[in-house]
């Protein structure tokens, strides 16, 4: 579907998700990666806390698996999804700040904060945190590029809520997590439901990790 910084001859060479395959020769495989089922991973999964990979290609299996993001994210209730939620190491983040308007759905390939503006401290949540709540400090305003599932640069000065979104999910991408982030009040509050989690990771009946 897109291209992103090869040469048509490259890719034909290389192949979809060169850049980006775990296999003989140490590569990470985004296409096998795109078809597992796709499950909203808890903390402490360790994925949550790698960095994505920057995604060379844009296909149509990069777009299906955007697509399988949205949907995940609409049943979980949540407005923003990042691939290492679901397990996919790649920079690439799905969003919709109004769930009930499906023209508002961003996604994000790549994405880089560029310029910030001002802060404010909010309760904030997280899909892979469930029952865990804190107060976070963000940039109050923002600018984002990043490249749509047409391999086309974009560029979108936030602020509010849609600030957060962007600075939250891209801190997915980069292994960084609200508990990171949270005030220190708010770090002690959730400490006992962290260890709640970690317990369950470590109950026989969870699946093993990936």
């Amino acid at each position: 579907m897109g291209l992103i910084g090869k040469s048509r001859a490259a890719r034909k060479r290389r192949g979809p998700f060169a850049e980006l395959a775990w296999g003989r020769g140490g590569r990470y495989n985004a296409g096998e990666a795109a078809r597992k089922p796709v499950e909203i991973l808890h903390y402490p999964h360790p994925i949550l806390r790698k960095k994505g990979a920057i995604i060379r290609e844009i296909t149509p299996e990069v777009a299906d698996r955007a697509r399988e993001m949205l949907e995940l994210m609409y049943e979980a209730k949540g407005v923003g999804l990042a691939a290492p939620q679901v397990g996919w190491s790649v920079q690439l983040c799905v969003m919709n700040p109004a769930p009930e308007d499906p023209s508002r759905e961003i996604v994000c390939v790549n994405p880089v904060i560029t310029d910030t503006e001002g802060e404010e401290v909010a309760d904030e949540g997280c899909l892979s945190f469930p029952d865990v709540r804190g107060n976070i400090s963000r940039f109050l305003k923002l600018t984002c590029r990043w490249y749509d599932l047409q391999g086309r640069r974009t560029e979108a000065v936030a602020e509010g809520l849609l600030a957060r979104m962007f600075q939250h999910e891209i801190d997915h991408l980069n292994g960084r997590l609200i508990i990171d982030r949270m005030t220190p009040a708010s770090r002690l509050s959730v400490r006992g439901r962290l260890k709640d989690l970690e317990r369950e990771c470590r109950a026989p009946s969870r699946s093993p990790v990936r």
